[in-house]
């Protein structure tokens, strides 16, 4: 049967009308896909020709980053910068906090301090790994920030043993308060080697071998603590040795005195003539000198030991001193 006209009209606004409707939804779930993955849409754009720097794909291989972290990392563009540089672009505004590395907000670049000394391997790695933390953090929506949180601080109040961090994390209540659990996040993420099943499943978005950060720190940590302990042991057996010396020449201050008056006795008698009670009293007079000899000799012993240790307890302060220096452009100096 033939269409009139006005029916294949009233078809072709049907079809034109179905296209519309295909069309508008079309765009509706573009625009809904587009909005759930704008992230990765920022990310794509902000990776079009880059290439990592050989020493920052190095240290992304060191820290084991999956896929995920790698991209954050990456799309932050870290620099490894010398100390002018770094100091333009990280400043501290904690005289009593050294800087080791920075995350500009809203994935705008990471930025961590050249170390090159060697005793200080890996802390470009482990800083590069707390930035990149950071950077994961902000990205995190708010159920997520809320769930991450209460685990991060439940394990802080119940299960970290760590003094050090504990203190170290301390800090942060009064110098960054609105930033202590951000901060938690990227210090239990690359410091603390066991955590709770829960958080290492998390981590493993980022991390393909986490201990490996880890280890890096406990080598680099070790370089100061290590140093610290001895200089602290030194000082207490140099206090000890101090008290010793202090006795010893009280000590032979007075034995000086004793035999002072003696030999006034002795030429006494020999000048009076009483020569059979100055040749009686010779004999012991000479052992009272032999022994004051000997605690003389025994006290310069414990002088020379003193001076020798405070020279090698100088000696390491000045290590600890000079490892400082590579990680901070404003140190106070150690006392010696």
């Amino acid at each position: 049967m033939k269409k009139t006209a006005a029916s294949q009209h009233t078809s072709r606004r049907s079809r034109q009308s179905f296209r519309l409707v295909v069309v508008l939804l079309a765009l509706i779930g573009l625009l809904v896909a587009l909005s759930y993955n704008r992230q990765g849409i920022q990310d794509f754009i902000r990776l079009r020709g880059y290439q990592a720097p050989a020493a920052v794909a190095a240290i992304a291989a060191k820290d084991t980053l999956t896929t995920q972290g790698r991209r954050i990392f990456y799309v932050n563009q870290p620099d490894i910068a010398d100390k002018a540089s770094f100091a333009s672009q990280c400043p501290s505004g904690n005289e009593q906090t050294v800087v080791l590395g920075c995350y500009h907000g809203n994935q705008d670049g990471i930025y961590v301090l050249a170390v090159n000394d060697s005793r200080l391997s890996g802390i470009e790695e482990v800083t590069s790994a707390h930035e990149l933390l950071h950077a994961a953090y902000d990205r995190l929506d708010s159920r997520q920030k809320r769930q991450i949180d209460t685990q991060l601080t439940d394990y802080f109040d119940h299960g970290l043993k760590d003094n050090l961090i504990r203190a170290q994390i301390n800090g942060y209540k009064k110098s960054e308060p609105d930033q202590l659990v951000n901060e938690m996040h990227s210090i239990l993420g690359t410091e603390v080697p066991h955590l709770p099943p829960a958080l290492e499943t998390y981590y493993k978005r980022y991390f393909t071998d986490r201990s490996a950060i880890t280890q890096q720190y406990a080598n680099y940590e070790n370089e100061f603590t290590s140093r610290q302990a001895a200089i602290k042991n030194d000082d207490t057996r140099l206090a000890a040795l101090k008290s010793q010396i202090v006795v010893a020449e009280a000590s032979l201050k007075d034995q000086a005195d004793t035999l002072q008056a003696r030999e006034r006795q002795l030429n006494s008698l020999r000048a009076g003539g009483d020569i059979a009670g100055y040749n009686s009293q010779v004999p012991g007079y000479n052992l009272q000198v032999d022994s004051y000899n000997a605690q003389v000799a025994a006290t310069k012993q414990l002088v020379n030991q003193y001076n020798q240790l405070v020279d090698a307890r100088n000696a390491i302060a000045l290590e600890t001193q000079q490892l400082t220096d590579e990680i901070t452009s404003s140190v106070a100096p150690i006392s010696q």
